[in-house]
C-alpha cells in the first residue's frame, strides 16, 4: 500500500504526522510531562543508601524499559543452558546459615544458562560482548539465582541508568545497524559521556569479550551481597565461578570468521561436551569481607564498577558445580527460565550496591511481560523443589487448582494458614542494617573514582594481552563515523594509560592526547589470562589426511592424543573411510568444505598422497590460518614438508616427529599452551 492511500481524506504520512517527534533541544519529562530534574541517580537514603521505591521516575523509566520487546529478552537473548549439580566441598557454616551452604559433600540440583548480551536471538554467539552466566540453585529451602556475567565488573553504578546503556549498544533505531556489535557511534559516544564505563570497557575491550568456550570463562555475582550465620551476624561477599579447564579466549580474526563458518559455536561446544560425557566443571569462590572492614580500602565495595582485588581479598574455592545434562526441549527450558537476583534464601541477603537495588525491581517486572504474566514460577523450569503455599490465585497461567475459599491473611476458616514461619523455624528475614539520611539523588563520593580500577587492570595485562586492546580499541573507534566521538574516547582513556591512548589515536588517524596518565602502578596477576590455568582436556584437534597416509603411525598417534584426553578428528576431501598403508582406516567426520580451522584448537597434518594438488592446497590454506591465530601445529611424514615448503617449520609451537619419539607429548604440551603468541613478533 503506497503512502498516498487516503482515509478520511489523509494520506497515511498525514496520520502519523501527529506521532512523529524530535526530541532535540527538549526539555525532559515524564510521560505525563512532567519535567524532570535528575536523569543520573536514583533516590536513595543517603548517598550510600538503599534505593526508595518512591522515586517515580525511576520506576516509570525502568517499567518502560522493561516491557519494550516480547516475548524475546531485551537483553541476554541469545542464550543456552544445562543442567547440573553443585558439591559443598566446605561448610560455610561460620558465615551463611543457608542449608546448601552447610554441609560438605552435599549436592544441590542446579540449571546455568550462558547468554551474549547485546544481540538477538538469531545473532552470533562469537561476538565482542559480555557472557550472562546465571545460576539457579534448587535448594530445600527455595530457589536461589546467582544471576551473573563473566565479566566482574559493570558499565553503571546506578540501575536508572541501564536502560540508557543498552539503547546506546543496541542497533542504531534510525536503520536497526549494527547488530550484536558496540563499534558504533551511540554506543561509544554514552561511554564518552559516562565516564564511569571505563573500568569495564577495558574488560570489554580484552580478550575476556571472546571466550573459546562457555567452559573456559570465569562467571561473577558482580555485585557485593551479604551473608548472614545463624546468629545475625553480616559478612560482605563477592561470587566467583572458576573453570576446571582454565580461562582461554579466541582471537578476534578468529572470532569474526567463526561467526559465519558456525555462528552456533559456543552452544554446540557446550551440547557436544556433556553428550560426551566430558562434563564442564567450575569451581564456587566466595571473597568475604568482615563488616567491621568496609571503610578499608581505597575503592566503596559496594560500588559495581569495582573488584575486589584477589590478593587483597582471596578467593576461597568452597564447592564445585558440574554441568551433566542437556536440556530436553529449548524453548520450554533454556527460554522459559526465569532468574531473579532478588530470589534469595536465608542467609543469603542484600547490600546498597544502587546497580543491584534496580536490579531487585527490574527482574520481576521484566518477566512479567516476557512470560505473560504473575505465575512464571509454575512453569516446570522455574518450579521449586519445594512445596510452596500463599494465598496468590489465579493471573495468566495458572497451573494450581488451590482448594478452599480462604485466599487472604489473616484468616480464621482456614486457622489462619498458610502462616507465616519464624526465623528459626526457616523464614526469611531481612537483615537488619541502620540506615539513616536524607532522601537525594545523587552519588556517594566514594564513587567518583573511574580510572583507578582500569589502570590496574591494564598494568596487569601481558605485552600480548595490552596489544590485544589496542587492537580492540582501534576497530571499535575506527568504525566509528563521528571525529568527535572518537576524539572524546580516546582523551577519556588518556587516564588510564597515556601510551594506550597515543597508539589507538595514532591508529585511528586522530590527534594523540598529550596529557593524561595515571599514578597507580600496583598490578594484580590474577586477571591476566596468562596466568590461567591451562589443561589439554577436551580439546579439538584437526587430523588432516588423504588416501595414502602412513597408517601404524598416524592410527598410534590417533590413539595416544586421545589419551592425553584431546579430542582429534578427521578432515580430508570427502567424507567417510580414508584407507592408508597397511589396510589402516580412518572415518573421515569433516570435510574442506564442512571444517574450517577456526572450529578446532590444533592441526594434526598426517599427510598421505600430497601429489594430490588439490588436498595439498587446501591442507596449506587450513594450516597458515592456524598458524596466524597462533594455535600449536603438529605434522608427521608427509605433512611435515607442507610445513617446510611454507616456512614454518622452526616457528614456535610447531612440532614435528614420529611415533617413535616425543611427538604427541610434545604436541600435547604445544596444544596445552593455548596460543604461542611469540610468532608475532616474527611476522
Amino acid at each position: 500500500m503506497s503512502d498516498d492511500f487516503k482515509v478520511n481524506g489523509n494520506s497515511k504520512n498525514e496520520q502519523l504526522e501527529q506521532f512523529r517527534v524530535d526530541d532535540r533541544g527538549k526539555k525532559m519529562t515524564t510521560n505525563q510531562g512532567l519535567r524532570v530534574s535528575e536523569d543520573e541517580f536514583s533516590l536513595k537514603a543517603g548517598d550510600r543508601g538503599p534505593t526508595l521505591m518512591e522515586d517515580f521516575h525511576f520506576r516509570e523509566k525502568m517499567t518502560h524499559f522493561d516491557h519494550e520487546r516480547i516475548p524475546e529478552r531485551i537483553v541476554h537473548a541469545r542464550g543456552y543452558a544445562a543442567h547440573g549439580e553443585f558439591e559443598l566441598y566446605e561448610s560455610m557454616e561460620k558465615y551463611s546459615k543457608a542449608k546448601f551452604l552447610q554441609k560438605p559433600g552435599s549436592t544441590t540440583p542446579v540449571f546455568v544458562r550462558f547468554s551474549t548480551v547485546a544481540g538477538n536471538r538469531g545473532s552470533a554467539e562469537t561476538v565482542r560482548d559480555v557472557r550472562g552466566f546465571a545460576t539457579k540453585f534448587y535448594t530445600e529451602e527455595g530457589n536461589y539465582d546467582l544471576v551473573g556475567n563473566n565479566i566482574p565488573v559493570f558499565f553503571i553504578q546506578d540501575a536508572v541508568k541501564f536502560p540508557d546503556l543498552i539503547h546506546a549498544v543496541k542497533p542504531e533505531p534510525h536503520n536497526e545497524i549494527p547488530q550484536a556489535a558496540s563499534a558504533h557511534d551511540t554506543f561509544w559516544d554514552f561511554v564518552a559521556n559516562n565516564q564511569e564505563t571505563a573500568h569495564m570497557i577495558m574488560w570489554h575491550l580484552s580478550d575476556r569479550a571472546l571466550p573459546r568456550s562457555f567452559r573456559m570463562m570465569e562467571g561473577f555475582g558482580v555485585h557485593t551481597f551479604r551473608l548472614v550465620n545463624a546468629e545475625g551476624k553480616s559478612h560482605f561477599v563477592k561470587f566467583h565461578w572458576k573453570p576446571k579447564l582454565g580461562v582461554h579466549s579466541l582471537v578476534w580474526d578468529e572470532a569474526q570468521k567463526i561467526s559465519g563458518k558456525n555462528p552456533d559455536f559456543h552452544r554446540m561446544d557446550l551440547y557436544e561436551s556433556i553428550e560426551k560425557g566430558d562434563y564442564p566443571e567450575f569451581e564456587l569462590g566466595v571473597q568475604i569481607i568482615d563488616e567491621a572492614d568496609e571503610f578499608m580500602f581505597d575503592f566503596d565495595i559496594l560500588d559495581p564498577t569495582k573488584i575486589w582485588p584477589e590478593e587483597d581479598v582471596p578467593v576461597q574455592i568452597i564447592g564445585k558445580m558440574t554441568l551433566n545434562r542437556n536440556v530436553d526441549n529449548v524453548f520450554a527450558e533454556t527460554e522459559q527460565v526465569a532468574f531473579h537476583p532478588g530470589h534469595v534464601v536465608p542467609g543469603i541477603d542484600f547490600t546498597n550496591d544502587p546497580l543491584l537495588q534496580g536490579r531487585l525491581f527490574s527482574y520481576t517486572d521484566t518477566q512479567l511481560i516476557r512470560l505473560g504474566g504473575p505465575n512464571f514460577h509454575e512453569l516446570p523450569i522455574n518450579r521449586p523443589v519445594c512445596p510452596f503455599h500463599n494465598n496468590q490465585r489465579d493471573g495468566y497461567g495458572r497451573q494450581t487448582i488451590n482448594k478452599g475459599p480462604v485466599s487472604y491473611h489473616n484468616n480464621s476458616l482456614a486457622q489462619n494458614t498458610p502462616e507465616t514461619a519464624a526465623e528459626d523455624d526457616g523464614g526469611y528475614a531481612h537483615y537488619q542494617e541502620k540506615v539513616e539520611g536524607r532522601k537525594v539523588k545523587a552519588r556517594s563520593n566514594s564513587f567518583l573514582d573511574h580510572f583507578s580500577q582500569a589502570t590496574l587492570f591494564w598494568n596487569s595485562m601481558s605485552a600480548t594481552e595490552k596489544a590485544h586492546i589496542v587492537k580492540a580499541f582501534s576497530f571499535e573507534l575506527g568504525k566509528c563515523k563521528e571525529k568527535a566521538i572518537q576524539e572524546q574516547v580516546v582523551d577519556m582513556f588518556a587516564n588510564v594509560s597515556l601510551e594506550m591512548a597515543q597508539k589507538v589515536a595514532d591508529n585511528i588517524g586522530i590527534a594523540p592526547p598529550e596529557q593524561g596518565g595515571s599514578n597507580v602502578t600496583k598490578t594484580s596477576p590474577a586477571l591476566s589470562q596468562e596466568n590461567t590455568r591451562k589443561l589439554p582436556d577436551t580439546r579439538k584437534v584437526a587430523v588432516l589426511v588423504s588416501e595414502g597416509f602412513d597408517g601404524k603411525d598416524v592410527y598410534t598417534i590417533l590413539n595416544d592424543l586421545q589419551e592425553k584426553g584431546l579430542q582429534p578428528e578427521i578432515v580430508s576431501e570427502k567424507l567417510g573411510v580414508i584407507t592408508g598403508t597397511e589396510g589402516i582406516k580412518v572415518n573421515a567426520v569433516h570435510t574442506f568444505l564442512t571444517a574450517d580451522s577456526v572450529l578446532f584448537d590444533a592441526v594434526y597434518v598426517a599427510g598421505g598422497d600430497m601429489s594430490n594438488q588439490t588436498f595439498y592446497q587446501k591442507t596449506v590454506a587450513f594450516v597458515k590460518e592456524a598458524y596466524t591465530h597462533y594455535k600449536a601445529i603438529g605434522a608427521t611424514h608427509a605433512g611435515i614438508n607442507v610445513l617446510q615448503e611454507n616456512s614454518m617449520l622452526k616457528a614456535p609451537g610447531i612440532i614435528t616427529g614420529d611415533v617413535n619419539d616425543t611427538f604427541v607429548s610434545d604436541f600435547t604440551e604445544a596444544i596445552t599452551k593455548h596460543r604461542h603468541w611469540s610468532r608475532a613478533v616474527m611476522e
